[in-house]
């Protein structure tokens, strides 16, 4: 590693996609930032807040601190290679340990500043990782307490950069974009000018920045139980820096004005807002979460979040599932709602196979024989014998014998108070607080450092996996637990991400005994819906949704905050739906997973040929899905909106999925950018046979699109037109 002091300005790292750099300057404190910015408007390659080291100027945000002041340069270095393992076991490493890393993984580039602060002794390993030619930052932080007294960390950021201005050299043409998400009502963008949340103030008359900023947090064990750990800011030119936390266990993103410019800082869980502080004793250390920032100079957010796209196909775990695609029925959504039996089964099993489903998974109540429910007394995980009167096998030989995988739902993280493990296993393999084992709507929570609740869940998943023959696991969670455990003392925050960094180490080791197992993640549908597991989990279930006409904006904004081919989008056709009511519910899914429900097996004939269109409709375009970029023709939907498109640009076509909700005109307009001047041809791929329409008009780069009926919906695949 380099040690020499470079001279002031010296670059230490860049990027010219991304058109960002580290410098450092006279004093030996380096910044990320956009070149040519004054270094008033940068920050700190590293902000830390630590008891005693606070900030230097105190408000509601987390820079300026006084550790972040003092950290000084010490050396660097450069690698390439294949991939990198990060500190939580995911990402660049996890194709690697599976031993089947992903073509995408790609040449890795890796910067590694080594900063230290002459007060405390804390020395910082601040991690940047590209990839050439793309236009994306990942980063972490290692912290090395390497003085001779311990130091407590309240905080510290993952990314820091200053400088992002729009294209007259300031901020008020900026837009600031990000995501509510919430139960049933999962990925809602919104958008403001970065003047609402942050007003002018006359830095000059004052002679300090402002104290506030705009910051969005999660709170609890719930990642995106309140927002998405992505957001965005765009300028009018077409710029865009696109951001992304990769945490379940607490994180914080802020932006606000530094001497005229824009800034950003990334931070995992913190003590103001998580609970989160850790000790350093000497010689201990502490990772930060990953997090990564995208930078595209023009396409605005379409742009940038197919750039974001890529880069999350790079860091997942290598799996054939997201190549193949299955078709994935699950008797839960608006079916059997938690309460399967053999009879049940049997009959919607072989509906399932004939409409084409390839994965059928037995959702909740598979194990509930008990008189007063289910909900407080899981745990063991053994097939209810009352349910299944011939024993589970029947039901799981059933669907093998019809062609398909069998899967099945499980809560592994809780244990149910009435379960009997609630008494076997010991105190300590439980989340406590005060001594006292936490409780939450009828479950306590496992911790996945304990070797016992690690034995426990290796038990059930391999006699499940290894015995049963299931190939796809469901696995939920569907309680906020609040903000940790504190186990040995340790703070709430600290206890939570240690659990969750347990808990992402045994997800991989599941897929590494058993490596064509399918793992879907689902928090009470898309409330943990991030990157910290989506980079070892196959699937996300983006929500619990059950009103067809509230989901679109869900499906369309899903590829938002999951790889298309990892967006798990609910249908759920039935007897008694019109066939427009069932092209409605189909639609959502034909661009991302999609997972099938509903009485099939009480279907006619036409409505189950509608169903079979719309399934085959998808096996002919899914090979095209895991490699396209997302966009929005329309922009990203608002919850209310009466018409609502997204599509995927692949190298083979565009498929443009577009409903029209309400009353009112019958055809809207849709532009798109990229097929300007082309020469395609609009077809209407679903439903199969429809009286929607869509025209193209080449010069404009328009699309047409008439839904003659209030609660339609069609797919359009736009691709070469013939030749004459």
């Amino acid at each position: 590693m380099s040690t020499a002091v470079p001279a002031e300005g010296s670059r230490l790292w860049s990027h010219p996609a991304l058109a960002l750099h580290a410098v450092v300057d006279a004093a030996g404190s380096v910044v990320l930032g956009v070149p040519g910015q004054d270094r008033a408007r940068l920050l700190p390659l590293v902000e830390v807040t630590a008891t005693g080291h606070g900030r230097t100027w105190s408000g509601e945000r987390f820079i300026d601190t006084a550790v972040g002041g003092r950290l000084i340069y010490q050396g660097h270095e450069s690698a390439n290679g294949p991939g990198y393992e990060s500190a939580d076991g995911q990402g660049y490493g996890s194709a690697i340990r599976s031993g089947n890393r992903s073509a995408q993984d790609g040449a890795w580039e890796r910067t590694t500043i080594r900063l230290a602060d002459p007060e405390t002794g804390l020395t910082a390993e601040v991690a940047l990782n590209t990839c050439p030619g793309t236009g994306f930052l990942r980063t972490q932080v290692r912290l090395v307490n390497e003085g001779t007294a311990p130091l407590r960390l309240e905080s510290v950021s993952t990314l820091a950069i200053g400088g992002i201005a729009d294209a007259a050299g300031g901020v008020d043409g900026l837009t600031v974009h990000w995501a509510d998400n919430d139960w049933l009502a999962e990925c809602r963008w919104l958008q403001g000018a970065f003047r609402e949340h942050n007003v002018a103030l006359n830095r000059s008359a004052h002679g300090h920045e402002g104290r506030g900023c705009f910051e969005r947090c999660s709170q609890g064990s719930w990642s995106t139980g309140r927002h998405l750990p992505v957001a965005a800011l765009t300028a009018p030119d077409g710029r865009a820096w696109l951001w992304q936390i990769e945490s379940s266990a607490g994180w914080r993103y802020e932006t606000g004005e530094r001497e005229g410019a824009a800034y950003v800082a990334l931070f995992g869980p913190g003590d103001a807002h998580h609970q989160w502080h850790r000790t350093l004793a000497p010689g201990e250390e502490f990772t930060t979460v990953p997090a990564v920032l995208v930078h595209v100079r023009g396409g605005g957010l379409d742009a940038a979040f197919g750039e974001l796209t890529d880069y999350r196909r790079r860091i997942r775990r290598s799996h054939a599932d997201h190549r193949t695609l299955p078709v994935i029925y699950n008797d839960y959504m608006n079916t059997l709602m938690g309460d399967p039996t053999t009879g049940k089964l049997l009959p919607l099993i072989d509906a399932a196979a004939t409409a084409g489903a390839e994965v059928f998974v037995v959702d909740a109540g598979w194990y509930d024989d008990d008189a007063q429910g289910w909900w407080d007394a899981v745990g063991a995980w053994e097939a209810a014998p009352n349910r299944f009167p011939g024993g589970m096998g029947e039901v799981l030989d059933a669907i093998r014998a019809r062609g398909m995988t069998p899967g099945l739902w499980l809560e592994p993280e809780v244990v149910g108070v009435r379960s009997p493990l609630a008494r076997t296993l010991p105190p300590e393999a439980f989340f406590r607080r005060g001594g006292v084992r936490v409780t939450e709507h009828g479950r306590h929570h496992l911790d996945l450092r304990h070797p016992a609740a690690r034995g426990h869940l290796d038990r059930v998943v391999d006699r499940i996996v290894g015995e049963w023959g299931v190939g796809y696991l469901k696995l939920d969670y569907n309680v906020n637990v609040g903000p940790g455990t504190e186990a040995d003392g340790e703070s709430p925050g600290a206890g939570l991400l240690g659990h969750h960094r347990a808990h992402l180490d045994w997800l991989n080791s599941l897929l590494d005994r058993h490596p064509a197992l399918v793992l879907e993640n689902c928090g009470s549908g898309g409330l943990r819906m991030d990157y910290a597991q989506l980079a070892v989990t196959q699937l996300q279930s983006t929500s619990d949704q059950q009103d067809l006409r509230r989901y679109p904006p869900i499906a369309a904004a899903a590829a938002t905050a999951v790889a298309p081919e990892q967006a798990a989008v609910w249908a759920y056709p039935q007897p008694g739906h019109t066939p427009d009511e069932i092209a409605f519910t189909l639609t959502a899914p034909l661009l991302g997973r999609v997972h099938l429900s509903g009485f099939l097996d009480r279907m006619n004939d036409g409505q189950l040929a509608l169903v079979r269109a719309a399934i085959r409709t998808y096996k002919n375009i899914r090979p095209h899905i895991a490699e396209a970029r997302p966009f929005w023709p329309l922009g990203l939907p608002a919850w209310e909106d009466t018409w609502i498109a997204h599509g995927l640009r692949s190298p083979g076509a565009t498929y443009v999925a577009v409903w029209r909700r309400g009353p009112g005109a019958d055809h809207h307009v849709l532009t798109i950018p990229h097929l300007r001047g082309a020469d395609v041809a609009a077809d209407v791929l679903h439903p199969a046979a429809s009286d929607s329409t869509s025209e193209w008009e080449a010069a404009e780069g328009r699309l047409t699109v008439r839904l003659p009926r209030p609660d339609s919906a069609v797919l359009v695949r736009l691709s070469a037109a013939p030749a004459t």
